[in-house]
């Protein structure tokens, strides 16, 4: 029995080891030749059950790093099942860690990429991301689930239905309740924003989740200045279906203070754009 529980602790270590060699191949300029030799299909089969959650982080990370900026790569990850075996990543047979790399690599695969963004909703992408903003998931994968949802739904009508039939809009309003990380409101805002473009169910269901007061709040003074921006942007985007209760809940005032010297110059296109539809 000792020599059976040995065994299996040196194939772990083993998948390990194999996928941190791979993890190094595919970082910087060695990311063309490890395409070109297999290297993405080789990472995707990392992924696939019976390998441990140290191996799934490790490769879900470097196949994150592989898709970053490079528009081809996304492709090749996409067409060698990528999407699907991540997608498989998110449920609650997987540690935080592994869900915190997949949904990150999720999001950088449907960058620019209307083909992935259309994969990952018939892989059950959208439900299993939904599903990872829920009360009590550790940080991180929220931060990285809210982004790659509002990446899914870039340009994407139906990805952005999808959203709120899985209960994602409610949960993104969830997000933005006090004490949470400035990094969350953050993601939590621009998901929404991406969501609710051009869709004004979502925008309507937004609103009669309570969005529009923690929106404001995140405009409050002394707030962290990273959630300006998408939370003006998120207002802007809902405004023409909300500006009663945007302007009820304090809404003009704080986006007339995002207009003052010191901002960016895209802080305060947001913030005119969402007084204009006021």
């Amino acid at each position: 029995m000792l020599r059976k529980e040995v065994a299996g602790v040196r194939k772990a270590a083993a998948q390990k080891r194999t996928a941190l060699a791979l993890a190094t191949l595919l970082k910087d300029n060695r990311q063309d030749s490890a395409i070109a030799c297999g290297g993405a299909a080789a990472m995707v089969g990392l992924l696939a059950p019976g390998w441990t959650d140290a191996v799934h982080e490790q490769a879900a990370a470097a196949l994150g790093n592989l898709c970053f900026s490079n528009v081809q790569n996304r492709d090749s990850i996409g067409e060698c099942g990528g999407i699907a075996a991540l997608v498989g990543l998110l449920g609650p047979g997987s540690s935080a860690a592994v869900h915190t790399e997949a949904a990150w690599t999720l999001c950088n695969l449907c960058v620019d990429n209307a083909q992935n963004r259309d994969s990952a909703r018939a892989c059950g992408g959208v439900a299993a991301l939904v599903a990872l903003l829920a009360p009590g998931e550790p940080a991180g994968a929220p931060e990285m689930a809210a982004a790659a949802l509002g990446n899914l739904c870039f340009r994407n009508a139906q990805n952005r239905d999808s959203v709120r039939e899985c209960g994602g809009v409610a949960a993104l309003v969830g997000l933005l309740a006090p004490g949470a990380s400035a990094a969350l409101h953050e993601q939590a805002a621009w998901a929404l924003q991406k969501v609710c473009l051009h869709n004004a169910q979502n925008a309507v269901c937004m609103r009669w989740c309570g969005g529009i007061a923690p929106l404001v709040r995140l405009l409050a003074p002394g707030s962290s200045a990273v959630v300006h921006e998408p939370a003006a942007a998120a207002l802007w985007t809902v405004s023409f279906d909300s500006n009663e209760n945007i302007r009820e809940c304090g809404g003009v005032a704080a986006l007339v203070r995002l207009l003052a010297p010191g901002g960016s110059a895209a802080l305060r296109e947001e913030a005119a754009g969402a007084l204009q539809s006021l």
